[in-house]
């Protein structure tokens, strides 16, 4: 069963004159150490930080809370797997929020796709909550 969509449209330029504004403290207080290093290794760096923006506020509204209640944007983060697919990591608040949001004898997945087409860039996340097999089975 579907928990929770979320999408967001980012402006990789908005995003590229903050990085050069803030540089490095707005690098520490949104993006996890995992996304910065990814970032700073690829050579279109403001449009890997403008997909991952993108992404934590498509699942902060895929959570539905929106950036409140006590979310933070290091609570949110992407992870690629190693076939490259991206993934959600949440930890803190967004963690919590999704163990709530998630029926017993279920788990819960997080989908996300990023995409970008200069000056743009896109994510969706798609909260599935998954029957947990032969849950409450006693053996």
């Amino acid at each position: 069963m579907i928990l929770g969509i979320g999408t967001d449209l980012c402006n990789i330029e908005r995003i590229a004159r903050v990085l050069a504004r803030h540089g490095d403290r707005f690098r520490n207080r949104v993006f996890t150490d995992t996304e910065q290093r990814k970032a700073e290794r690829r050579a279109d760096r403001a449009g890997t930080y403008a997909k991952r923006w993108a992404a934590k506020e498509a699942c902060s509204k895929a959570l539905g809370t929106g950036l409140r209640m006590g979310i933070a944007w290091r609570d949110m983060g992407v992870v690629n797997l190693r076939s490259g697919q991206p993934t959600m990591q949440l930890t803190g608040w967004a963690a919590q929020r999704l163990r709530a949001l998630t029926p017993p004898g279920h788990e819960a997945v997080v989908h996300v796709t990023l995409t970008d087409d200069r000056p743009w860039a896109q994510a969706f996340v798609v909260i599935e909550a998954r029957p947990i097999p032969d849950y409450g089975v006693r053996g």
